[in-house]
C-alpha cells in the first residue's frame, strides 16, 4: 500500500511537470535514439547472454568518461544491450574491469561508490525533472528510488521509500577486493517489470521513453573517487549524472 501511494504521488508530480514541459522544453538539440528489440523468448536472469534473442539486441558502448578529481580516468570498456517483452525491460551490461571492487552490501546504501551499473528511466519522451533510478553493484546491493532533479533550491530529492520489484544476476571474472592482481571483468543482467514504474502507460511498439545508462568503476578500495562512464553525454559532471535534459531516447520495436 505504501509503495502504491508513493508511485501515485510521483505520477501526479510527473504529470504537473509534463504540463510545464509543453511550453518549457528541457531537451536541447536532438536526442540520440536507442532501438529496443522485442523478444518472445522466455528470459532467464542469470548474468549470461545464453538466449538467442540477445543477438538481435543493439549493442552500444559507454564512451563518455568523468571523474570527480584531477587523477587520470580509467576508461575501461562497457557494452550495453536492452530488450523488452510485454512484462519487462531487460538490461545487460558487459564491463571490462581489471580490479573488481565493492564495499556496499546493504539495500539502499551507496553501491554507486563501487563497481556498479546504473539505469535511469522516465516512461515519457520529454526529459522531465524526475526519473526512476536503479543502481546495483557487483555484490547485487541495490539502491532504487524516484528522483526529482534540482527540485528545491536546485537540490536533488531522492525518494528512497520506492522499492521496486526487479531481478538481477551478476557474473565476475577475477578476484574481488584484491588490488594486487589483474581481473578481467563482470556482467550484469537486470529485468525491470513495467508494473514497477507506477501508473505510466505500458509501452507499445513505436513508443519512446527517456533514459540514461551509467557504469561506475572503482579500482582501488581506498580511493575516494571512481571513474564514471555514460551512454549519453552530460553537460557538467560536477552536477552528477542525473541530468534529465541529457537523457537519450529508447524506442520500443516490434518483433520482426
Amino acid at each position: 500500500m505504501i509503495r502504491k501511494l508513493i508511485l501515485s504521488a510521483a505520477f501526479c508530480i510527473a504529470t504537473s511537470f509534463a504540463i510545464y514541459a509543453q511550453t518549457h522544453k528541457l531537451v536541447i538539440g536532438e536526442q540520440p535514439l536507442y532501438k529496443v528489440a522485442k523478444t518472445t523468448e522466455p528470459m532467464t536472469i542469470d548474468g549470461k547472454m545464453d538466449e538467442a534473442a540477445w543477438k538481435d539486441a543493439q549493442e552500444v558502448s559507454f564512451d563518455y568518461f568523468y571523474r570527480g578529481d584531477n587523477k587520470p580516468m580509467d576508461k575501461q570498456k562497457t557494452k550495453f544491450r536492452m530488450m523488452w517483452d510485454n512484462a519487462n525491460m531487460y538490461l545487460f551490461y558487459t564491463a571490462q574491469d581489471t580490479s573488481l571492487t565493492f564495499r556496499e552490501t546493504k539495500p539502499d546504501g551507496r553501491p554507486y561508490l563501487d563497481d556498479c551499473a546504473e539505469f535511469f528511466v522516465l516512461p515519457v519522451p520529454d526529459s522531465l525533472n524526475m526519473h526512476f533510478g536503479f543502481e546495483i553493484n557487483i555484490a547485487k546491493a541495490a539502491y532504487d528510488y524516484i528522483m526529482f532533479w534540482q527540485y528545491v533550491n536546485k537540490q536533488n530529492i531522492f525518494v528512497k521509500q520506492y522499492n521496486a520489484e526487479f531481478k538481477v544476476a551478476v557474473t565476475t571474472d577475477g578476484t574481488i577486493n584484491n588490488d594486487k592482481d589483474k581481473d578481467k571483468g563482470w556482467t550484469m543482467e537486470i529485468a525491470i517489470p513495467f508494473s514497477s514504474l507506477g501508473n505510466f502507460q505500458r509501452p507499445r511498439a513505436g513508443a519512446k521513453w527517456a533514459f540514461q545508462a551509467v557504469r561506475q568503476d572503482r579500482n582501488l578500495l581506498d580511493d575516494r573517487f571512481r571513474s564514471t562512464a555514460t551512454l549519453f553525454p552530460i553537460y557538467d559532471a560536477r552536477l552528477d549524472v542525473h541530468q534529465p535534459n541529457r537523457f537519450g531516447l529508447m524506442e520500443f520495436e516490434d518483433k520482426k
